[in-house]
This record gives structure tokens, C-alpha cells and sequence, in this order.
């Protein structure tokens, strides 16, 4: 009498393999919706002339938006520095009035 592998496990695998797809796809939305949200933000302060708040490794910067180059980089302005360039990529978070 031979012993037969069970088909329960090979469908396990497929499915563990399923969700983990899914689980990383999701992620990457999930990221492409921040970037856009930010774009948007951003956007949004360029068009209202308003300052904002940029949140990048830990280090807050301030300013106003005078330029965007589209899932680049944002240029930036305030009393301190003439030009900031910083890198959509590396924002971690904004903060508008």
C-alpha cells in the first residue's frame, strides 16, 4: 500500500502564495495613493499661495511652494533659504493650514 501526498497541502501553498501577491500589491497602491495625495497637497499650496509644512526624516521644513516638477521634486521657499528643492520620494508627510 503506497501513500499518496494530499492535495490539500499544494492548494495551501497556492493560496498562501495568492495572499501574500495580493498583500504586496496593495502595498504598493497604497503608496502610490500617499505620493499623489502629497502631489496634491502640494498642488493646492502652489495654486493658494499658502505656506505648508514638509515632514522629511524626522526634520520639519517650511515654506512656500513656488514650483512642482510632477513625481520629482517641489521647490520651496522661506525667510531663511531663497530655494529648497526636496524630492517627493523622501517626504514623509505635509502639513497645510
Amino acid at each position: 500500500m503506497s501513500v499518496q501526498p494530499s492535495r490539500p497541502f499544494s492548494s495551501r501553498r497556492a493560496l498562501a502564495a495568492l495572499v501574500v501577491a495580493c498583500a504586496f500589491v496593495s502595498g504598493v497602491a497604497h503608496a502610490t495613493d500617499a505620493t499623489r495625495g502629497i502631489e496634491q497637497a502640494l498642488t493646492t499650496a502652489l495654486q493658494d499661495k499658502r505656506g505648508i509644512t514638509l515632514y522629511v526624516a524626522g526634520q520639519t521644513i517650511s515654506g512656500a511652494v513656488t514650483r512642482i516638477e510632477p513625481g520629482l521634486w517641489v521647490e520651496l521657499r522661506n525667510q531663511q533659504f531663497g530655494r529648497m528643492i526636496v524630492r517627493l520620494d523622501r517626504i514623509d508627510g505635509i502639513a497645510a493650514p
